[in-house]
């Protein structure tokens, strides 16, 4: 590969460093498969027949189930209990929450196969050009969030491994490290590891249910009531929707690869089930621990040292919780991959200067902050949680909502009726005057309905004492009504 590489260079001594770059990137393709032409369209003919096998396409689901079958998803559970809800209610928010965002995420992953486009540049075909290099950021933003929330808990897990004898900075290393390997490799990769890493992580989950569940409290009723108890609910349902359906505006980014005749609902429903089940079976553990928390004293105080030590503490024999600690520091690795590899690809596709910069540099940019904000917030785990999952939420119901009125209405719900030619031709493309002012319009909503810890809209302070989250529902509803006639008013005036 070293040879190679460098004949590369010799070839073209005088080119800038920029092309340099990307005859390394070629080479790395060509050994390792790393994805040059990483945001070009995927053609029918020219994808991988890896793909098209039903196994591989079994994979749908553990990409999503690896990916969400984590620590954080187990720290998601606890969230009620501090917002003052009761076990029960705790648990049909999580549920009913999560099923809510999945069906979000799910539809918009069915773009991907029939159009051979990464999200960004399908979102190019409602909200247009230039409105589409938002979501291109937010999603970077999103995902490296994503990552630190996944790299802080593997690294809580590591430290409790260890005894406390090793830092949870270094566990945040580790894991953003291994992490690294499988996104700059490309999306085979990926695959390659969720396809069966699933498996391991639901047997130690399924034990830390079987572990905890005796324990639940559901006597105990909540600490808040009437108007303020429904804020908490309406928050927490924010919350799960957020990680459920954050991802609508990148979906299609792990699809492009797959036969355009692959069918629709298997997409669907494979998407849907891997998200659900793997949030469920992670969260449903946690809040049962949450719950049991003010009867066990030595778990509230291994709570309060951290994620992982409590999870020592649940398991029984030691033995088994030192070995599930040790497998539980790389359940984060599923998530952390397939963020790092989208983020890149969302920066490529934010700006044409910077898709000239091939991706495995960004997805090394990526890196680099994500390492920085896991240690910023490896102490402050569940209010990273609390803000961060409500915001993935509010843009990702935007997106949604302009992709399905656009296709549905617009498009008449065929992919025949997209120039799919011109996928990178702003000329060619919705000018975007509707679905910026969608868009928009969806924000303010969300933002007069967002209730964190550090903010709380207009219309969510209304909600109990300290605020219910209406934001989601706002920005459904905005975005909704502008775009509809907006997106009317444009093709008349500018073309379709």
């Amino acid at each position: 590969m070293v040879e190679e590489i460098s004949t590369h260079s010799q070839r073209a001594p005088s080119v800038g460093f920029l092309e340099k770059w990307r005859c390394y990137e070629e080479a790395l393709d060509r050994k390792l498969g790393v994805e040059a032409q990483s945001i070009e369209r995927k053609l029918p003919e020219n994808r991988n027949p890896f793909y098209a096998r039903w196994s591989n396409q079994l994979s749908i689901f553990g990409l999503w189930a690896s990916g969400c079958m984590n620590l954080s998803s187990f720290a998601m559970g606890f969230l009620g209990w501090q917002l003052g809800l009761d076990l029960q209610q705790n648990l049909l928010i999580i549920i009913f929450g999560t099923f809510a965002g999945a069906l979000v995420t799910s539809w918009c992953a069915t773009m991907g196969p029939p159009t051979g486009l990464r999200q960004v540049s399908i979102c190019r075909y409602s909200l247009g050009w230039y409105p589409s290099k938002a979501i291109a950021v937010l999603n970077v933003i999103q995902q490296i969030g994503w990552c630190a929330s996944g790299s802080i808990t593997g690294g809580q897990a590591l430290s409790a491994f260890s005894d406390g004898k090793v830092g949870t900075e270094l566990g945040v290393v580790i894991i953003s490290v291994i992490s690294l390997v499988f996104s700059f490799v490309g999306l085979k990769a990926v695959y390659q590891f969720v396809r069966w890493a699933w498996i391991v992580f639901l047997v130690i989950f399924l034990i830390m249910l079987g572990e905890v569940a005796r324990f639940g409290d559901f006597t105990s009723p909540p600490s808040v009531s009437g108007a303020t108890m429904s804020g908490a609910a309406l928050t927490l349902f924010a919350m799960m929707y957020g990680a459920g359906g954050c991802c609508a505006g990148y979906a299609s980014d792990f699809y492009v690869e797959y036969p355009a005749n692959i069918s629709k609902v298997k997409v669907f429903l494979l998407t849907a089930l891997g998200l659900c089940s793997s949030t469920w079976i992670c969260a449903i553990p946690g809040a049962f621990a949450a719950s049991a928390l003010s009867n066990n004293k030595e778990w509230a105080e291994q709570y309060n040292a951290g994620i992982g030590f409590l999870v020592q503490a649940m398991i029984y024999p030691y033995g088994l919780a030192k070995f599930s600690l040790f497998l539980l520091m790389f359940t984060g690795i599923g998530a952390n991959a397939t963020g790092m590899y989208s983020a890149g690809l969302s920066i490529q596709q934010a700006s044409r200067n910077l898709a000239v910069v091939p991706r495995f540099v960004w997805t090394l940019v990526c890196f680099v902050a994500i390492i920085a904000l896991s240690l910023a917030g490896s102490d402050r785990l569940l209010v990273f949680l609390q803000d961060f999952l409500s915001l993935l939420g509010y843009y990702a119901t935007a997106v949604f909502v302009c992709l399905v009125t656009e296709h549905y209405l617009f498009r008449r719900g065929s992919f025949d009726n997209y120039d799919l030619h011109a996928w990178n031709t702003p000329g060619k493309l919705p000018a975007g005057y509707a679905g910026g002012l969608a868009f928009v319009c969806g924000i303010v909503g969300a933002v007069l309905g967002m209730s964190t810890t550090w903010y709380i809209g207009v219309a969510a302070n209304m909600i109990g004492v300290f605020g219910g989250d209406i934001g989601n529902e706002l920005c459904f509803l905005f975005t909704l009504l502008v775009y509809v006639p907006a997106r009317f008013v444009e093709r008349q005036l500018v073309g379709e």
